[in-house]
């Protein structure tokens, strides 16, 4: 039991290091909690045990034993009383009928992948007692709730950029093991700073739930978009087009090169992957339509496949290039989410296979709240004030208008094909 008296240190250490058979964390942790709830006793009567004094308001009634479980064992605490009864200790509020601390590293498991079923064995080798499967059923609601009010938080303010891609998780469903389209979306506000604005988890990724997503993003208050960057997924264009007319899409420029460079040979690839830089790194329009049609020339004659495959879908990948230069290597990929999406494998791997789908949305979108905070309170990643003031046409639109302005010259006219 508890010893309610006040101590000296040394009185304290002599208590835990003659704690025979005990854990000396437990005892040091019994000890502090003690002393933190005469601390709050005296507070409350405005006077210390046996001290006469003005300000008193009441007078103790003894101490009632309260058993505290925690991470680290059950404290076995005296919690001071008044006569009065009006006395009420905040420490047993913050620990919610057990540990805080444990419930927090219960959530954690959680979020490493560690499945429901394995939950009771880990909480009982952690602190001596094992918990229902109902208390962990508990516990993962009051981590949906966090999560459910995180994802219909209201935006204020503008988002100019919106980076979204997709991965696939295994999800048990209906007695099957079945792929699920996990769909992100990831802004960058009006000061400049990431935060991710949605996860969803759907059956599949098509022009269908792209829309929904979108939708409810403005429903939610998004605003002020004028470039959305993705892969070539045609469901995600027909959504941008429809739901944010007026903005741009941007092609990912490294899913353009994973595409591309497999046409080339591999002698060839590195000169290719040259090539198509030197195009995503032009200061302006005008440099840029003249290094493609440069490269465009050099390889019609080297190989025809690649050069129609740039023809044909380059313009797509350049759309940063009417926005301040300084965004464009943040903005013309989606690698904004890579380093999320690092994590989600690490964490994922270990689940491997979710029992269902509000599982998989539980753990990665913990996993999005963890990184959105993160960025939120990080450096910033952009300067968003350069778009204050910025007028798209100073950024002339392509400039050839009709073909051959240079005799001899293959010049790219956007829209049309060139043999």
């Amino acid at each position: 039991m508890a010893k309610k008296q006040s101590m000296t240190f040394e009185e304290a250490l002599q208590v835990i290091l003659s704690s025979e058979g005990d854990n000396p964390l437990r005892a040091m942790l019994e000890l502090a909690a003690q002393g933190a709830l005469e601390v709050e006793m005296s507070e409350h009567m405005g006077a210390k045990p046996y001290e006469r004094s003005e300000g008193r308001t009441g007078y103790r009634n003894g101490h009632r034993v309260r058993i505290l479980t925690t991470a680290v064992g059950d404290l076995n605490l005296l919690v001071p009383q008044d006569r009065d009864g009006t006395f009420q200790t905040s420490l047993f509020e913050r620990y919610q009928r057990s540990d805080k601390a444990f419930v927090l590293a219960l959530m954690e498991m959680y979020l490493k992948g560690v499945s429901t079923r394995k939950v009771a064995d880990i909480t009982e080798k952690l602190c001596g007692k094992s918990f229902s499967s109902q208390q962990v059923s508990k516990l993962a609601r009051e981590l949906d709730r966090t999560i459910l009010q995180w994802r219909e938080r209201p935006l204020t303010g503008s988002y100019p950029y919106l980076i979204v891609d997709a991965r696939y998780e295994k999800v048990r469903s209906g007695g099957r093991v079945v792929s699920k389209g996990i769909l992100i979306a990831l802004g960058i506000n009006e000061d400049g700073m990431r935060e991710i604005l949605a996860v969803e988890v759907a059956d599949t990724e098509n022009a269908t739930t792209w829309s929904d997503l979108f939708k409810r993003l403005k429903k939610r208050g998004l605003s002020g978009v004028l470039l959305v960057t993705s892969d070539d997924h045609e469901g995600i264009k027909a959504a941008v087009g429809r739901h944010f007319q007026g903005a741009s899409w941007q092609r990912c420029q490294f899913h353009f090169l994973r595409n591309v460079l497999p046409l080339a040979t591999r002698a060839q690839r590195k000169v290719l992957h040259s090539d198509l830089r030197s195009i995503f790194d032009s200061p302006d329009t005008d440099t840029a339509w003249r290094r493609i049609n440069d490269v465009l020339s050099n390889w019609r004659d080297l190989k025809c496949e690649v050069a129609d495959r740039i023809e044909e879908e380059i313009e797509e990948t350049c759309a940063v290039l009417a926005f301040p230069q300084s965004h464009r290597k943040r903005i013309r990929t989606t690698n904004a989410l890579e380093r999320l999406n690092q994590e989600l494998r690490r964490r994922t791997r270990v689940a491997r296979i979710f029992p269902n789908e509000a599982s998989a949305l539980r753990l990665i979108a913990s996993l999005a709240i963890e990184q959105s905070e993160e960025w939120e309170t990080g450096r910033q990643y952009l300067d968003a004030s350069l778009l204050e003031g910025w007028s798209f046409e100073q950024e002339r639109e392509w400039p050839f208008d009709e073909p051959g302005e240079a005799p001899g010259e293959l010049t790219l006219v956007p829209g049309k094909k060139h043999n």
